[in-house]
């Protein structure tokens, strides 16, 4: 089954809508990575990294809230192996919407590839 990531400024944010996608699709496994280290508002490259070496065999698709969510999980991904980097797909799409819905898709046994797909029609420019 597909992963879902949720990468944010605030880790509030990312935790409260970890809660909300679990209620629609609570087999499927979420992360969510907000914040600094030290538990402020901003984005970690660390935290996104050791993050996508939890992928699963289905790996993953990453959803984002802002501009610099989206460099630090690019640059992130940049940097796997190239057998993780073929599992993880950052797409542009609204945060909350796509997350739902990716996950939704994820839980009755969606591809990565048919999960992108499927968020194409949300792109927003974020990227």
């Amino acid at each position: 089954m597909v992963d879902i990531i949720l990468v944010s400024h605030s880790l509030k944010l990312v935790e409260g809508l970890k809660e909300l996608v679990a209620e629609m699709a609570p087999d499927v496994k979420i992360y969510a990575v907000g914040g600094t280290k030290e538990g402020g508002i901003g984005t970690d490259f660390d935290q996104i990294l050791a993050t996508f070496h939890y992928v699963g065999e289905d790996g993953a698709i990453v959803l984002f809230d802002l501009g610099s969510s989206c460099m630090a999980s690019q640059m992130a991904h940049e940097v796997l192996p190239e057998s993780l980097q073929s599992k993880i797909e950052i797409v542009d799409a609204p945060l909350v919407e796509g997350s739902i819905e990716a996950a939704v898709l994820a839980g009755i046994g969606h591809t990565k590839t048919m999960i992108v797909e499927k968020l194409a029609k949300y792109k927003l420019g974020k990227m």
